[in-house]
């Protein structure tokens, strides 16, 4: 039985109250994933500890042994992150619990709703902090996040590294029943674990003794923290909760083994090894050698000079660093944009047929991502509702934009042609560069009604208008 689902069958027990035991049972746990997760984040940084070839060692310390790291790793995150977030979601209302029965829409109610919506996210910058919780994901298998209440009474939401951050549940991560984040600090000259216990109605302070025994911390007592249910949440890339490149790990290694070793092997040309036939020189005449570049021999039939090289197969070395580097964009279902294929102006249609792994692959993170935020959403609606703003998070949906080469000319005959086919709304939509349809339609309506039609305007000599028509 995972540690868990025992500290769940206690929890209950006890009435949530959380012992010493069940901190330590988790955090131990928990260490081995939140290893792997800090490993892969150094990695893809390229920080000395999280790259392997940087730490690569040989017996023999005079052979040479380059160490090239090849960043496929960042390089299949941040063509992801770029694709998928380079557009920030846009957030929207369903209008339809804002019309009467009559179809007329409540402007007033509902421009205010959005517009608290709005407020929430540019005081919370969400258009990075949506990028960096997605980069997070990606990397580490899931991102996690943190409601809070600041000092002015304002809803925060901050990014927590994801190896701070356990989720107790018995149903799914998605939906806790207890969660804990932990991290290191600093007392008296000595490192200490402190946790922030979360429920459903407080957060509560530990921290490590000298015993290595959980405590309450003395100096930050429990409080509320308002939400009508745990604030951490788990924002999971996939059902796994894998980083994009777990799969491919041991194939990114290989091409820096490789390419390492040619490297090695090319410098090793340099330092070649030379051959003396028919005369044994002394360490004086090398040195004088080095100096001049030249020796000083006897009889060219009884002496001579070579080096001893290696001879390369060039081919199979690069045959083999290419097939690598195609296994690993395609494992990891990424896109070599250097690839002459993507020159030229290609249709829309024949990009997103090169793209076809990497969007299947967003669609996956989009739908986890979404309800993530739905539940954010739902626990900030609930507080909001205190203050008497009044809204449905069930009507908040995120429209995702995909950061994709434009070809405009396409996207306008494709939309044309569903033109009286299907509603405005759905098809302005479907063009790319709109970000906000509702926006969108309100200024072409604004632009109908400021439109004169000046063919039924005639001007009169005295500069009034009248009607156009036959006056007989």
């Amino acid at each position: 039985m995972k540690t868990t689902e025992t500290a769940l069958i206690y929890l209950k027990q006890t009435n949530g109250q959380v012992t010493s035991k069940i901190l330590k049972d988790l955090i131990n746990e928990h260490s081995h994933k939140r290893g792997k997760m800090m490993k892969l984040y150094e990695r893809y940084k390229a920080s000395k500890d999280g790259v392997p070839i940087f730490s690569r060692e040989f017996e023999d310390e005079n052979k040479v042994n380059n160490k090239l790291n090849n960043d496929f790793f960042s390089e299949v995150i941040d063509t992801k992150i770029g694709y998928f977030a380079g557009k920030a979601i846009a957030y929207q209302l369903d209008n339809t619990i804002y019309k009467s029965p009559e179809g007329e829409l409540n402007k007033d109610r509902y421009n205010k709703d959005l517009n608290h919506i709005s407020d929430f996210n540019i005081r919370n910058n969400v258009e990075d902090l949506d990028a960096e919780t997605a980069k997070l994901a990606a990397i580490c298998g899931y991102g996690a996040r943190l409601l809070y209440i600041d000092k002015e009474g304002k809803e925060r939401v901050m990014d927590i590294p994801p190896w701070e951050a356990i989720f107790v549940s018995d149903r799914s991560i998605d939906e806790p029943q207890y969660a804990l984040r932990y991290y290191i600090i600093t007392v008296n000259e000595k490192e200490r674990i402190r946790v922030e216990w979360y429920d459903n109605q407080y957060v509560t302070f530990y921290i490590q003794d000298d015993k290595g025994e959980y405590v309450l911390d003395d100096t930050e007592p429990a409080k509320e923290h308002l939400f009508s249910d745990v604030p951490l949440i788990a924002f999971i890339n996939n059902k796994e909760m894998q980083g994009d490149c777990e799969k491919v790990l041991s194939l990114v290694d290989s091409y820096d083994k490789t390419l390492s070793d040619v490297n090695s092997e090319l410098e090793q040309f340099r330092l070649a090894y030379m051959a003396f036939y028919g005369v044994e020189p002394d360490e004086e005449v090398i040195v004088r050698a080095k100096k001049t570049g030249a020796f000083g021999l006897g009889s060219k039939e009884d002496t001579g000079i070579e080096f001893i090289t290696k001879d390369l197969n060039d081919t199979i070395i690069e045959n083999h660093l290419n097939r690598l580097e195609d296994n690993i964009l395609r494992f990891a279902k990424s896109v070599n944009f250097s690839d002459e294929s993507f020159a030229g102006n290609l249709s829309g249609v024949a990009l997103k047929y090169k793209l076809f792994n990497l969007e299947s692959k967003c669609i996956t993170a989009e739908r986890k991502m979404t309800a993530a935020l739905r539940r954010q959403y739902k626990l900030l609606t609930e507080v909001w509702k205190k203050k008497g703003i009044e809204i449905d998070y069930t009507y908040i949906y995120f429209a995702f934009k995909r950061n994709f080469p434009l070809n405009l000319l396409d996207e306008a005959q494709t939309t044309g042609g569903f033109k009286g086919l299907i509603s405005e709304k759905t098809r302005l939509g479907l063009l790319s560069f709109v970000d906000d349809v509702d926006f969108e339609l309100e200024q072409m309506r604004q632009e109908q009604e400021e439109n004169i039609d000046l063919d039924i305007i005639e001007d009169d000599e005295d500069g009034t208008g009248s009607q156009g028509g036959d006056d007989a």
